[in-house]
């Protein structure tokens, strides 16, 4: 779960990472009293899981209650780069004379932690390590030795920082290290991490992902969980207990088995095909888990084609084919379903699809034939 500006500066507040004070509002008037409350300057900022907001007039300096009340107008219930603005955060306002950047990640191809500093803040990390990898100092960290002051001040050093902010820039990667290991967080990014004219060191941004897998122990998650963003597809995926992505392609697809269903992503791409979305059923998928499925899938209205793509170990080949012929009962499907079933009583399986065979149900041996297929029936140049 990605966490809103000001909730991800909550959680680093609460693990000792300085940001500047500031208080959220759903309303032009609340925004008008929080400010009141905190003392002008104040800046004014749209609470969207979308990077540039400045640029798009997302964030905007206040002195005046009028100015406050124009801003948050502006705002307020409008859409910026395609979301919906519900609330704003206001927050004191800081004047950065430097801006540095800080992260804590997973990296995955070294299975160990990741922290990243670097004195070229306030402008995407992607830019700076495109442009001047040497300027971004990594390190990684086992989870079994955890973070230590040394290394801290070691990794300060490497990124050039300025030497008379050392101590305090050390002290902001430790509280980011607990705030992200205690957190259960996958991410945690501060960009900018400014140091004022006054010589402070404040998180100007908070950028959090929360471990999904981890939520059975924070109770206090569910209150972030109900502004979290989602579309249609991806909220009615998550009431039904599924694991979807939507994307943005024409091909919706249904496999079991995370790896399984990315390579199914691939080999749509590879015939010429885009994938509408990720979708694993996981290894015990029933027909009911199927059926479902195919329900999340078929609301989504750009999809032309569904490819179910399974591979029977512990799901069943007879129990998928019964679950997408429950669903063509239950489910006026918009478009044509290709199905490539192998595994467990797969033939079984294909015996029942061939029984309930049509235009709208079609069949398929391998999972590169059933791409193909389903990519030229969503109107795509199958290779």
């Amino acid at each position: 779960m990605d966490l809103l500006e000001y909730q991800g500066k909550q959680l680093l507040a609460a693990h000792g990472v300085a940001v500047p004070r500031g208080a959220v509002a759903d309303t032009v008037e609340a925004a008008v009293a929080r400010a009141t409350e905190i003392g002008y300057p104040v800046v004014v900022k749209a609470q969207v899981q979308v990077g540039g907001r400045g640029k798009a007039g997302g964030i905007k300096v206040a002195t005046t209650d009028e100015e406050v009340r124009t801003s948050a107008q502006s705002m307020l219930h409008r859409p910026l780069k395609g979301h919906l603005v519900r609330r704003v955060w206001v927050e004191e306002a800081s004047a950065p004379a430097r801006e540095y950047y800080a992260s804590i990640t997973f990296d995955r191809s070294a299975k160990l932690h990741l922290a990243m500093l670097s004195a070229r803040g306030g402008i995407d990390i992607e830019e700076v390590a495109a442009d001047d990898p040497d300027a971004i100092a990594r390190l990684h960290i086992d989870p079994l030795d955890g973070l230590s002051p040394a290394a801290v001040r070691d990794l300060v050093q490497r990124a050039r920082l300025d030497p008379e902010v050392t101590d305090e820039v050390s002290a902001i990667m430790l509280a980011l290290w607990v705030a992200y290991r205690d957190g259960d967080t996958e991410l945690v990014e501060v960009n900018p991490l400014a140091v004022t004219a006054e010589g402070r060191v404040v998180a100007l941004d908070a950028k959090v992902t929360l471990d999904d897998s981890a939520a059975f122990r924070h109770p206090d998650w569910d209150g972030w969980r109900a502004d979290e963003v989602l579309d249609e597809r991806e909220r009615r995926a998550r009431d039904k207990g599924l694991n979807y992505i939507g994307l943005a392609g024409t091909v919706g697809i249904i496999g079991n088995g995370a790896g399984l269903v990315m390579s199914t992503l691939d080999v749509v791409n590879e015939v010429g095909g885009t994938a509408a979305n990720f979708l694993d059923i996981g290894g015990g998928a029933g027909a009911d888990v199927v059926a479902a499925a195919l329900d999340v899938v078929n609301s989504d209205q750009n999809v032309r084609a569904i490819l179910v793509n399974i591979f029977g170990g512990i799901t069943r080949g007879d129990l998928v084919a019964q679950g997408i012929v429950e669903a063509l009962e239950r489910v006026e499907l918009h478009s044509p379903i290709v199905v490539r079933l192998d595994g467990t009583n797969a033939e079984e399986g294909r015996a029942i699809l061939a029984g309930h065979a049509s235009e709208r149900l079609l069949s398929e041996p391998t999972m590169l034939a059933a791409a193909r297929r389903a990519v030229a029936v969503a109107g795509g140049a199958a290779t």
